[in-house]
């Protein structure tokens, strides 16, 4: 299959590897990026890469603790960062968080049937007006909640990356809490970790990693040669290595480096005399995994002047 210049740039950027190589992968596997980058690190060209999304929506992540502590994050997106600005479309962003923390909606579709704040009218009722007063289509696309424990958001650039960590607090009053789930949801907003602990991290997640480091191995020729119980012992580090970056409790913590998160929230509450556990988080990238037409600008407004 013919690989775009534009297709080869992105492998570039996405693992910092060469155009050339990066033309290669993608020839090697078809145009499929997952596959390209998993070909260039068993060539030892690339690093662990996360997976990227195609991120061209626009709109706004909005995380939110209700009064009776419902922790909810939800994404709605627009057609242009513009909008995403405006007032009126961060208003409605929040009065719909709050609806799905006080009725607990099934899915979007559900929430959708929901009365929006204030009317007798559903969610999807002032949705349509919303787009036909902005001016830009509107979709919720998706939220999280939280109905247990102590939640707490935080939301990046105005609504870039909303995260919302939930933590189970014994012996220790909530609001003593709040400072270190910041900290642990600007962590997660940083460094997108893609698990909790090591302990989800599935067999089949770890046998490909293998997979990839032995064949890494294969292909150096410092490598190569080494015995197989030499290799396996390599690739266990390795793998450790894997915890680091990708599980939220194993990182280094952003703000002491020399410990992992984990740690941290033990020792903070071992100062507060009781009990903390991360039970889980969610971090939405707005728009990202949504792929939005390129507009040609010129073509655009040559058209209207016609």
């Amino acid at each position: 299959m013919a690989i775009s210049a534009k297709d080869v740039q992105k492998l570039r950027e996405m693992t910092g590897v060469g155009m050339m190589d990066c033309k290669k992968a993608l020839v090697e596997a078809d145009g499929d990026f997952d596959k390209a980058i998993e070909w260039l690190r068993e060539k030892g060209l690339a690093a662990q890469v996360k997976k990227a999304g195609k991120v061209a929506a626009e709109g706004a992540s909005c995380a939110f603790v209700s009064d009776d502590g419902v922790g909810v994050i939800i994404e709605v997106n627009s057609q242009t960062d513009f909008v995403a600005k405006n007032e009126v479309f961060q208003g409605f962003v929040k009065d719909v968080a709050s609806v799905v923390a006080a009725e607990n909606p099934a899915d979007v579709e559900a929430l959708k049937n929901c009365k929006y704040p204030g009317t007798d009218r559903t969610i999807a009722d002032v949705t349509a007006d919303k787009v036909l007063a902005i001016g830009e289509n509107i979709q919720i696309r998706r939220f999280v909640r939280y109905a247990e424990g102590v939640s707490v958001p935080y939301i990046h650039m105005g609504g870039k990356v909303g995260v919302l960590v939930n933590l189970a607090v014994e012996g220790i009053d909530a609001a003593k809490v709040v400072e270190l789930g910041k900290d642990v949801a600007m962590q997660i907003c940083a460094m997108n970790p893609s698990y909790l602990d090591k302990s989800d991290v599935s067999q089949e997640v770890l046998d490909k990693e293998k997979e990839i480091q032995l064949a890494a191995m294969a292909n150096d020729p410092k490598m190569a040669s080494k015995p197989d119980k030499v290799k396996e012992g390599i690739v266990m580090g390795k793998l450790g290595k894997y915890y680091e970056e990708n599980c939220l409790l194993q990182q280094a913590f952003v703000k002491e480096n020399k410990i992992s998160v984990e740690k941290h929230v033990a020792a903070v509450a071992k100062e507060l005399g009781g009990k903390i556990t991360v039970k889980a988080f969610t971090r939405f990238a707005t728009g990202e995994g949504i792929e939005k037409a390129e507009d040609d600008f010129a073509a655009e407004v040559a058209s209207m002047i016609k």
